[in-house]
This record gives C-alpha cells, sequence and structure tokens, in this order.
C-alpha cells in the first residue's frame, strides 16, 4: 500500500508518496493545481504502481482548495481522505524539533492515513455542497445589508436627525424609495407635492399619501441637520441605498433557490419550532449526513456549542465558555433557532425559565438552548420523524 500525502495551497500543492512502513519511495515535489499539474501527480504515482487500489490520498481541508483536486482524485477512481487539520496537529506537535516546511506537512499528512488513526471530514454531496454555498452567501448579503444600512442611519442622523419619526423604519419600502429619489432635505423641499405623493401611494400600497408628503416636506424646511452644500452626502445615501435594493433583490433569488432544494429533500427539520426553510437549509447543509454524529455532544462540539473544560489536578472549571470550533454558519443558525424557539415552543420557553430562575444572564442562556436545540435537532434528523414537544424533559439541566 502506498500512502500520498499532499499539503494544499491556492495555486502549488506539494505532495510525498510513502510505502506501508513508512518509508519515503517519491520524495516531496511540487504541482500546480491545474490540468497539467494533476497529469504531473498521477505520472509520479504510475511510477510507483498502476493499481489505484493500492494507492491512498490524504490532503487538509484546507479553506476551499482542496476541492477540485480532491474532487478530480475521486473522478479517476483513487481513494482520498479529507482530514481536519486539527488532527495532523496531534502528530506535527510530535516533530517539534524540525522547522515547518511544506514537504514536512505532506509528509505527516501521508503518516496520518498510514495510521489510520483520523476521522474524515465530511465532503457533501453535489446538492448539499450547492446548498451550503448559497446559504453561506445569503449570511454574507444579509450582513451586507445591514452594514450599509447602519452607514445610511449614520448619514441621515447628521443632515436630517428628525427623518427617523416619519416611518416606523428608515427601511420600510416607503422610505428606501423616497430616499433613493431624494436623499437629502433639500431635494425634499424642492420635490413638487403631487410627485412625493405619487411615490409615496405606491410605494405604500395606498397607506401613505399627500398627509405624509406634506409632513415629510414641513420636517425637512425645518431641520436642525447640517447642510449639504457639496451632495456628498445625499450621493453616498442614494449610493448605499441602491445598494440595500439590489442586494435584497439578490437575497429573494437565493431563497427561491434554496426553497427549491428544500423541498426535493425528504427532511422533517423545519418542524421543531425556531426552523425555518432558510435556517433548515443552513443546518442541514452545515451538519451533511447525521450518521457521523453518534451523540447530540459530537453534533454540538462539531457546532463549536460545547464549553471547554479547563482542569488541573483537583480543580474543575466551572465557569468555562463555548469552545467556538466549529462552523460559526451553523453555531449562528442554532443561536437564531432558539431565540425564536423560547418565543412559540412551550418546552423551550419552559427550559428558558427554569435557567433564568437559577440566575443566568440571557446571552449564556441562549447559549444553553442552543445545546438543547441541538440535541433536538440530532433526534429529529436520526429518527427522521417529526418534533413532538415533550414539556417535563425542560425540567432537565
Amino acid at each position: 500500500m502506498f500512502y500520498v500525502g499532499i499539503d494544499i495551497a491556492k495555486r502549488t500543492h506539494e505532495a510525498i508518496i510513502i510505502d506501508e512502513h513508512g518509508k519515503t519511495v517519491q520524495k516531496s515535489f511540487r504541482f500546480q493545481n491545474s490540468c497539467s499539474g494533476f497529469n504531473q501527480l498521477i505520472n509520479h504515482v504510475l511510477r510507483i504502481t498502476n493499481v489505484r487500489s493500492q494507492v491512498s490520498f490524504g490532503m487538509e481541508s484546507t479553506s476551499h482548495y482542496w476541492l477540485a483536486l480532491y474532487t478530480r482524485l475521486m473522478k479517476e477512481g483513487y481513494q482520498v481522505h479529507v482530514l481536519n487539520p486539527i488532527q495532523s496537529d496531534a502528530l506535527r506537535n510530535l516533530y517539534i524539533r524540525q522547522n515547518k516546511t511544506d514537504s514536512r506537512d505532506s509528509f505527516i499528512i501521508a503518516e496520518v492515513i498510514r495510521f489510520g488513526c483520523f476521522s474524515e471530514t465530511q465532503v457533501p454531496q453535489d446538492k448539499m455542497l450547492a446548498l451550503r454555498e448559497m446559504c453561506r452567501n445569503r449570511f454574507f448579503l444579509v450582513d451586507s445589508v445591514s452594514d450599509l444600512k447602519r452607514k445610511v442611519v449614520a448619514l441621515i442622523d447628521q443632515i436630517f436627525p428628525e427623518y427617523e419619526t416619519i416611518f416606523s423604519s428608515n427601511f420600510v419600502e416607503s422610505s428606501i424609495q423616497l430616499l433613493t429619489k431624494y436623499p437629502s432635505p433639500e431635494k425634499m423641499c424642492n420635490a413638487k407635492l403631487n410627485s412625493m405623493t405619487d411615490l409615496l401611494l405606491k410605494a405604500s400600497n395606498g397607506r401613505f399619501g399627500q398627509a405624509k408628503a406634506m409632513e415629510i416636506k414641513e420636517l425637512a424646511k425645518i431641520t436642525f441637520g447640517v447642510k449639504d452644500t457639496c451632495g456628498v452626502y445625499s450621493d453616498l445615501i442614494r449610493c448605499y441605498m441602491e445598494q440595500i435594493r439590489f442586494i435584497q433583490q439578490q437575497i429573494t433569488v437565493l431563497d427561491q433557490k434554496i426553497q427549491s432544494i428544500m423541498d426535493s429533500l425528504e427532511t422533517q427539520i423545519t418542524s421543531i419550532p425556531g426552523i425555518g426553510r432558510i435556517l433548515g437549509a443552513t443546518i442541514l447543509s452545515e451538519i451533511g449526513d447525521i450518521s457521523r454524529f453518534n451523540s447530540a455532544d459530537k453534533l454540538a462540539a462539531f457546532a463549536g456549542i460545547d464549553p471547554t473544560v479547563k482542569q488541573s489536578g483537583d480543580f474543575v472549571g466551572v465557569k468555562n465558555h463555548m469552545s467556538k470550533r466549529g462552523t460559526p454558519y451553523l453555531r449562528r443558525a442554532l443561536w437564531m433557532a432558539s431565540t425564536t424557539a423560547v418565543q412559540h415552543d412551550p418546552m423551550f420557553r419552559a427550559y428558558y425559565e427554569k435557567k433564568a430562575a437559577e440566575g443566568m444572564r440571557y446571552m449564556k442562556i441562549i447559549g444553553h438552548v442552543s445545546k438543547k436545540m441541538t440535541a433536538v435537532i440530532f433526534a429529529v434528523l436520526r429518527d427522521n420523524k417529526t418534533y413532538e414537544p415533550v414539556l417535563q424533559t425542560a425540567k432537565s439541566a
């Protein structure tokens, strides 16, 4: 048996080949992350053996750079192991006297798969991979909108501080359209009453009309804000509002695609309170195959919501924090689902109130609720059954 350890990088990978005794049969070499580089790798392997079953490849899940090489090797019929870098770090620490080099790293990866003492990083199927990328991108877009909104509010506070009293939110549809067309109090003052009225009528579906337009124009005349003499504030507000509108449209498109994939999956995850299709898609795509976790605690550790353990001699820490070593996307989805579940589900609500009665602060309580949410998700996915609240389980710690 031969083992190929590959140290992954963005453009150039480093590989080494060892035999079943740990002896190097092909010293380390570099190859490009390209078709020609892949052929170079395979040629080195073929010089040693042309029997695919006698070759085992190993690589770390370094960012996203490993995926193309992994996919190509799998397509060619080779056995490929994807490792969590934490596992190879354990062996790497044994080589403390050596310097950190790519050739050493590739050798260590080969040694890890030769020893066989590792758990593989899950490689999602095409549909789950697509779902995961869409859900992660959705988080990015939502965060981008939030950042843009903060910038808009900061600008409005400077030039038109009274504006926040006009609508229930600066970002309801009527306000978005108004600020896009009239992004400063000066432009609102100069706008024709009929034009502003028509805009508000259409944007609000008839809720706002001439009275609201007159209110806006009057406030704009007496605003205490700074004068936008150079038009910089209005240009920025219009720019940000247009970006917000565009990104929100992209989120809508993403939601439709995510829901389409969710409709094709046989899953009961959305039966859990606090988990709709979007959060359900995020959780499913981050977890992958639930069978690779043999307990809810293992799933909690994967999400990074398990507590850190501090122990020295007879001392055991009791005020420990979340490890936060897992996927931040799953952790965020669990947190969001938990905050909703405590409002709508009797079991989660009872558990929340129990922890609150113990004197815990809100953030810590939600952390505990997230752990319980993880246990519920584990059971629902493992058994593929709908969620049924059992109130008495809320009494357990």
